[in-house]
């Protein structure tokens, strides 16, 4: 019994010295904050990294290392993959830092961040109109630009993958014997510039494939009852009525 009390003392001890000593933490100079944010950056810790940016933000808010630690963790973030992150230092660098000539360069870079950020377009039909909104302001500021080329053409695969997106919710709803709303979906942004026949859906890798089907059909779809929904029943009731 004594063993286990002197045991309990200093297991408390010990937890209560290493709160102490994160406790500690705080009060730091801006390059205090700077070094650990490089530091985590440099052994791929970017949780780390963000929080070390937290503190540097938080006590040193003018400080002329927050310009480049911004653009460091954007640039981390990219690396990573991890594209909203990056968006988000990205967005703070623009409000910030940004001159007028780098501006351009840094609104390149956000709608090339957004465009990585969608490799399954028909998960985020909200993210596909604002890169699509984006895009299309980028070239209508700058179009002299060195990057109008490649904005344009990141641009023209947001808007098939935009059409595309529609056409697959299009056929869900005929499948769910909805045609108002599958005709409402089919003819929107029909975009009559772009020869569709010469189009190939996209492919999902075949792991997806099995939960989420091709686009066209889901390989659960014989365990859903073929019947009529409720506004398909009433629609054709009253097209009944009206025809007699």
């Amino acid at each position: 019994m004594k063993k286990f009390y002197i045991f309990s003392i200093v297991i408390v001890t010990i937890l209560f010295s290493g709160c102490a000593k994160s406790l500690d933490i705080y009060n730091k100079p801006a390059l205090f904050w700077y070094t650990k944010m490089v530091s985590s950056i440099s052994s791929g810790n970017l949780d780390k990294a963000d929080d070390f940016y937290s503190s540097l933000e938080g006590e040193h808010i003018a400080s002329p290392l927050l310009k480049e630690a911004t653009m460091m963790l954007f640039v981390a973030h990219m690396r990573n993959n991890e594209y909203l992150l990056a968006q988000h230092f990205l967005d703070q660098y623009i409000q910030r830092y940004a001159t007028e000539n780098g501006k351009e360069y840094a609104e390149y870079m956000k709608i090339k961040a957004k465009y990585f950020s969608l490799p399954n377009p028909r998960r985020d039909q909200a993210m596909i109109d604002k890169a699509i909104s984006e895009a299309k302001l980028f070239k209508l500021n700058y179009p002299h630009s060195d990057y109008y080329s490649v904005v344009d053409s990141m641009l023209t695969r947001l808007i098939m993958g935009k059409v595309s997106l529609n056409k697959t919710i299009s056929e869900l709803y005929l499948r769910l014997d909805k045609p108002k709303a599958s005709l409402y979906y089919r003819n929107i942004s029909p975009q009559p510039w772009i020869v569709w026949s010469d189009v190939a859906r996209a492919k999902s890798p075949w792991y997806r494939e099995w939960f989420e089907g091709d686009g066209t059909s889901s390989w659960y779809a014989f365990m859903i009852p073929d019947t009529l929904s409720i506004v398909s029943k009433n629609l054709n009731k009253d097209t009944t009525k009206e025809s007699n």
